[in-house]
């Protein structure tokens, strides 16, 4: 029987909202679970990392991945080693049909090119399980930003359009710029092209890398860009979006790092909801209200960049809702 926690278990609750596709849905998976949900988002979870709880989480949303589907995870840096690895998440990407997506790098690591990132793609293991697709390979396309402070238009790959379904699957874990990385992060900077990555990054300011490390913005105006970014990718998508992310691994560095530190505290487990802002939020509470002591570092990392306010502004410009019910499928 499933579990249901409010999310005060897990800490201070921000302030209640709804997104604008994901709590009608999610009250409808809920309620097939035989639960009562209210007004909140449901965050499902399980403590099991594994292919079958992936699978389970995935059922628990009560929305099929259909049509041409966008798996769109983060393929990892070269040098690093806490990205998701293609084990774990072949089973879901065999049962939607779906196919890998990513963008170039705006920094000149070793996936600033197409032919580099499909090179670390192959190399990680990616190729093996799905075609993988640098969506940006061929130019770019401009969503629409509605109610942004920052950005009236995300850049994304010209290819994203394409897919008629997204499924934004994520390794949880810090972000040196962002405080940490999750769903919102994922699909902001991870599904704008090398321009668009550049175009959040400085608040609206320029379109280029080449521009970019001497624009970039004030980071409370960097941070309400992703979720503004976020918002547009959501807002193409409807209800024909989901959102999975792994506690796993959990180092202070994001998977774009060569080079990131070990993680300093034990995983958690995964969690999936229709809203990104709920799923985010309940895996840094879940952070917060870890018994592991090692846990100080990750917290460090978040709030020394302010990355609560990423899902502060998310919530103002109608992203998502920071209140949600947690469903324990354990």
């Amino acid at each position: 029987m499933h579990k249901i926690l409010g999310a005060a278990f897990l800490g201070a609750v921000a302030l209640a909202g709804c997104a604008k596709n994901g709590s009608a849905a999610a009250a409808a998976s809920a309620d097939e679970a035989g639960e009562q949900v209210a007004d909140s988002a449901v965050v499902y979870m399980t403590k099991e990392i594994s292919p079958e709880a992936i699978m389970k989480l995935y059922k628990a949303l009560g929305r099929k991945a259909t049509g041409k589907v966008a798996i769109k995870i983060s393929t990892g840096e070269p040098g690093g080693h806490n990205f998701l690895q293609p084990a774990l998440i072949k089973d879901l990407v065999d049962a939607t049909k779906g196919t890998i997506v990513e963008c170039n790098t705006a920094y000149q690591g070793k996936r600033f090119t197409t032919e580099d990132h499909r090179k670390a793609a192959e190399e990680h293991g990616f190729t093996a399980i799905a075609p993988v697709d640098i969506m940006d390979a061929d130019g770019e396309v401009r969503l629409p930003v509605e109610g942004g402070k920052h950005l009236t238009y995300d850049i994304v790959g010209s290819h994203y359009p394409d897919y008629d379904f997204t499924v934004i699957l994520s390794h949880f874990k810090g972000h040196a710029m962002g405080g940490f990385g999750g769903a919102v992060k994922n699909m902001s900077i991870g599904i704008a092209s090398a321009n668009g990555k550049s175009h959040i990054h400085s608040a609206g300011k320029v379109n280029t890398p080449d521009s970019l490390w001497t624009n970039l913005a004030e980071q409370d105006d960097f941070l309400e860009s992703m979720a503004e970014a976020a918002k547009a990718v959501a807002d193409h998508c409807g209800d024909k979006i989901l959102y999975i992310s792994v506690a796993n691994n959990l180092s202070v560095d994001c998977d774009c790092d060569s080079s990131p530190e070990d993680p300093k505290m034990g995983d958690l487990g995964i969690l999936a909801s229709l809203d990104p802002v709920a799923l985010d939020k309940a895996c840094t509470d879940l952070v917060r209200a870890s018994e592991d002591h090692g846990k100080i570092h990750l917290i460090e990392r978040i709030d020394s960049r302010h990355g609560m306010h990423t899902l502060e502004h998310a919530e103002q410009i109608g992203l998502g809702s920071q209140t949600y019910k947690l469903v324990n499928l354990d």
